[in-house]
């Protein structure tokens, strides 16, 4: 009996000590990270189907364009995009200096900084900037409802003298 107990008691031990740490949280922006990354997926692949997809399907969905131009709604976004994609080949975009910040359970925003070349008509082009996306979880997905981009270098004119001097 005594055996025994003593046996159970080192089984137990090893037991908590091996596997008796708490298991790891999971990370609370995953979720968001997945969305981010099918939507530059489906920008390196031209695929408008696959980017629209992250985006939440609703009017109130807001676009503030690296042109400086606005777009709302998810019928506009899309047939711009779908639009644009039928004219794009060869994309390449790189990513620097994500930032995935949780604004609670349901709600997050992505920053970072793009470079991105295409062939647009035949021509090639590229572009980098700023972006900011606004995330909200609906359902089970992460959505986005909000993006934000600006050029990395803004046309000089468009800058008013006070903010040239805090660059």
């Amino acid at each position: 009996m005594k055996n025994l107990l003593y046996g159970t008691a080192i089984i137990l031990l090893f037991t908590f000590s091996a596997f008796g740490q708490k298991p790891a949280k999971p990370d609370p922006s995953a979720g968001v990270r997945e969305a981010f990354d099918r939507l530059i997926d489906g920008i390196k692949q031209v695929d408008a189907e696959k980017v629209m997809s992250v985006y939440a399907q609703d009017p109130k969905l807001m676009i503030f364009n690296h042109n400086g131009t606005a777009t709302q709604g998810w019928d506009n976004v899309k047939a711009n995009v779908t639009a644009t994609y039928a004219k794009v080949k060869n994309v390449t975009i790189d990513v620097t200096g994500l930032k995935v910040e949780m604004l609670g359970a349901k709600a997050a925003y992505v920053t970072c900084k793009w470079k991105q070349t295409q062939e647009f008509n035949e021509k090639l082009e590229d572009s980098s900037g700023r972006m900011t996306l606004v995330f909200r979880l609906v359902g089970k997905n992460w959505k986005i409802t909000h993006r934000h981009t600006s050029p990395d270098k803004p046309d000089a004119t468009r800058i008013p003298p006070s903010e040239r001097e805090n660059q």
